[in-house]
């Protein structure tokens, strides 16, 4: 089993496989050249964009700058929108619903380390996939933690550090993250 293939499966990898470098290299091409374009320069950033994600959700929008670690790795619905400064490192796959806003300084960490200092001090990491539903709004400086779902329509307080599942249609924040409330209140039958 190659290294890659040990990363998409979330076991622990190399991450100085030659394989590895070498696309992390591509993205950090492809992400610098987007970073270094003007709001004039729209057809130029959106093939980048496209170049780097192999396939871009429909009316979605990128503002740089934006940085990730391999961008193949995720997967954007129609009409997602990312603030200023947003980080994903897509070591597993992240999967983003339709509709889904981020505010600037948004921090998405698919990549972990083993807990076991000597296990750390092999250089090897694993990965956990995120998925974001439909409809989420993500607050500025948010942290959504390897592995974590985040339910439809949910909103997540800025600055919160997400390290377990939100639900979908509720308000959720902090450090760690928790439900405040829901978003709908129960109607009385």
């Amino acid at each position: 089993m190659s290294e890659k293939q040990k990363m998409l499966a979330g076991e622990l990898y190399d991450p100085r496989d030659a394989q590895l470098l070498s696309e992390r290299h591509r993205a950090r091409l492809l992400t610098k050249a987007f970073n270094d374009t003007s709001d004039a320069q729209g057809k130029e950033r959106k093939r980048l964009l496209s170049e780097l994600f192999g396939a871009m959700g429909k009316g979605s929008f990128i503002e740089p700058p934006f940085h990730c670690d391999y961008g193949g790795s995720i997967t954007l619905g129609e009409k997602v929108f990312f603030n200023f400064n947003c980080v994903i490192l897509d070591v597993a796959e992240v999967t983003i619903g339709n509709h889904t806003m981020f505010g600037p300084g948004v921090q998405i960490y698919t990549a972990t380390h083993p807990l076991d200092a000597d296990e750390r001090r092999s250089g090897l990491e694993a990965a956990k996939p995120i998925t974001i539903g439909d409809d989420v709004w993500i607050g500025g400086g948010a942290i959504l933690c390897p592995g974590v779902t985040i339910g439809s329509r949910t909103v997540i307080g800025a600055g919160s550090v997400v390290t377990k599942d939100i639900p979908e249609d509720v308000f959720a924040a902090g450090n760690p993250c928790r439900v405040i409330r829901p978003l709908k209140e129960e109607t009385p039958g």
